[in-house]
Formats: C-alpha cells, structure tokens, sequence
C-alpha cells in the first residue's frame, strides 16, 4: 500500500454526490477517496484499444481531469477493438472522438486534449501537468520515453500491453518500486516482436486490460489496496488465466536523468542489416505495377514474394504473387523454391518484415533482390483501392 497520490477535492456536489453513490458506500473509498478522484489529473497515451476503455472507465469513475493524447484519426479497422469511437467518427481526430465520448459519459470531467504526437520536445511539459500517465501505447520506442520522462518528473505510470490473446499490466514508479527498464533493459532485436497491427489482437482483450488499468489508477489516487508496483500481471485470455511475476530493480540499472536523443534509433526500427540492404534495393508500388506489366509481356522475370502469414494473405494481395511466410525465409526453408536465377521481389503489409527477408536473401547470394517499400499498405492506397486494408 502506498500513500494516497492526490489531495482530496474540498467538496463533492449535491449532483455529483448522487452519480457517484456506489463508490461512496464503499468504505475504501468513501467521500474521501471520490474527493480524492475529483481532484486527480490523469493523463491517457492514445485514444486506441487500451486508452478506450481506460478513458470511459475513468471519466465515469469521477476523475476531474483527464487529458488525452494522440496525433492519428479514426480507421474503420479501429472499430473492431476502440469502443470509444463510432462510425460517424471515421476521419475524426482520435482526441476530438474521445472527448465527446467522455463529455457524454460525465460532464463533470475536464478534458484537455492533446492532438499531436508524444516526443522528446514536448513530453516533460505534457507530463508536469498531470498526477498520474497511463500508457497503453504499442510501441518500444515511446514505451522508453515515457518511462524516462515519468522518472525524471517522479511520476507515477500505469503500463499495459496486449497482443492477440495476452495483456500485461504493472506500475512503474521509481520512487515506489521499478522502473520499465527493470522489466525491459534492452528493446527485443528488430523485428521479434510484432505490433498489434502485423500480429493482431482479440478486440474485448482491450477491455479486460483497459479496466485493470483504471483499477490501478483508482487504487493510487485514493490510497486503496495493493498497487501492482513491483508485479507484473499476465493475462491469457484463451486459458482464462491470469498470473503476477515479481518484477526487481535492476542492481546495475541507473535511474534517467535526461531524455535520450533518438528513442526511434534506440529501439532500431530495422536492423542494421536489413536497413543496409534496403538501401538501395527498395521499389515503389509504382515501379512494381510497371514490372507486372513487362513480367505479362515476357519482358520481365521475376518472382513476387508476400512474406506475410497465411491470414493476412487471404485479406488482400498483390496480383501473381506467391506467399512463402518470413518464418521459412529466415531458416532457410524457402530456398528450395527460390532460383537464384530469377529476381526475388518481397513484400509484407508495410515493408519492415519484407526488408528483414531481404538481408537475409542478399546474403544467401540473391544479389539482384528487392523489396516493395510501403508494402500491400501502399498497393491497395494507390494502386488498388478495391481491396481491402487491415
């Protein structure tokens, strides 16, 4: 148990009193503890799968403040998982979406919004207003800056992460317990662990990690129960199993106390030696479509390679390509079907998976290898939008 985050507000009103009647015949939380939620500033890390539910939960659990940010706009793909979001909010900034949605749950809640990426030049303002960060962002690189920017202020975070059927939740507060880079010393190496949008994710697990959040957040601002500061909580969802490891400070780890300079380079978005090899290797969609046509002609010869996995093949693809899944390229298993007597053209849904292969062809000998930048992405936006995108 820790101290209470935040001072209680000096009153709750005669309306609010009545909307929040549940928690108050609690006695953990009481008038007290609501007082305390009133006056809390809470800040959410993008309005997606977690920072959905997390903000309906807040708001409706009386928080004062809430700020949301994030620079992205409403994807018909969101809808499947981002129940904060609506159809009529397609194209809309995420922030401006959210808010309106918090504004309709409890229009006793300040909402500030934040629409613009979080980075280096504008995290420690954004932070210094708040009492408390949520962050359920699917990225390494801002994972770390939000992990350095919270020490450096002395902020206390929520962390949760999930993928297809698997979430994790902790709370880092440096002050308290660990911090992220006690769980996470290093990022993993380029390309071993994919983002929700390559490996997908179970749409209501956002909400089973989404509403562990905001219990975590409660438990802070009003001193409540045991905060999962130092644990991490696992959940699997196919097993119907949740699980909690202790999690250490790192003997040799050292507190930041500055921001590093370039998180993107720090956590490597390619290798090195996928970055070398696209270099100078990489072809437009453009360039690609031309190709099909002289490869029709008989003016053209080459294989078209989606690295892909087999669903997401079925979704959409480029027309006369063949699906050989980046796993069987990098142990070698595709070699068998791949004559180093014809060009090798790759591509994935974005270009990173399709450049990771490429290193790996270039040195198995596939000199003349390319791959597509912008990947099955860039072919349905430009050349093909009669199929469909994920």
């Amino acid at each position: 148990m820790v101290a209470p985050l935040v001072e209680p507000a000096e009153e709750l009103t005669f309306d609010e009193v009545r909307r929040y009647s549940r928690h108050l015949i609690i006695p953990d939380v009481g008038m007290t503890g609501q007082k305390r939620l009133k006056n809390a500033k809470v800040l959410v890390i993008g309005a997606g799968g977690l920072g959905s539910p997390a903000l309906l939960y807040l708001a409706a659990a009386g928080v004062g403040t809430l700020g949301i940010i994030d620079d992205d706009v409403v994807d018909e793909s969101n809808l499947q998982r981002q129940v904060i979001h609506g159809q009529s909010d397609i194209d809309r900034p995420k922030v401006e979406s959210a808010a309106a949605a918090v504004a309709e749950i409890n229009p006793y809640v300040k909402v500030i919004t934040h629409n613009e990426r979080l980075e280096n030049a504008n995290v420690l303002d954004i932070f210094s207003q708040y009492d408390l960060i949520l962050d359920g962002t699917d990225n390494f690189a801002t994972r770390y800056l939000v992990n350095d920017a919270a020490v450096i202020l002395g902020k206390p975070y929520v962390w949760g992460s999930i993928y297809r059927f698997e979430g994790q939740v902790s709370v880092f507060w440096a002050q308290e317990g660990p911090q992220y880079r006690d769980l996470y010393p290093e990022p993993p190496p380029p390309g071993m662990v994919p983002s929700c949008a390559e490996g997908g994710v179970l749409g209501v697990l956002c909400a089973s990690i989404g509403s562990i959040m905001v219990t975590e957040a409660i438990k802070l601002i009003t001193g409540i129960g045991d905060p999962l500061i130092g644990r991490l909580m696992v959940y699997d969802a196919l097993e119907m199993r949740y699980s909690t490891l202790k999690i250490r400070r790192d003997p040799a780890g050292v507190l930041p106390t500055e921001l590093m300079p370039d998180y993107e380079a720090f956590c490597g978005g390619l290798s090195d030696e996928a970055a070398e090899a696209a270099a100078d290797s990489t072809i437009n969609v453009n360039t690609l479509e031309q190709w099909l046509k002289e490869r029709e002609a008989g003016e053209r010869d080459f294989v078209l390679v989606d690295v892909r996995e087999p669903n997401e093949y079925e979704i959409n693809k480029m027309p006369g390509s063949i699906l050989i899944p980046k796993g069987e390229i990098l142990s070698g298993k595709a070699f068998e079907q791949l004559s180093q007597d014809t060009q090798v053209v790759l591509s994935c849904k974005s270009g990173a998976r399709s450049a990771e292969c490429l290193a790996v062809l270039k040195g198995a000998g596939y000199s003349d290898a390319v791959h597509v930048g912008g990947g099955i992405v860039a072919w349905v936006n430009i050349i093909d939008p009669s199929q469909p995108s994920y």
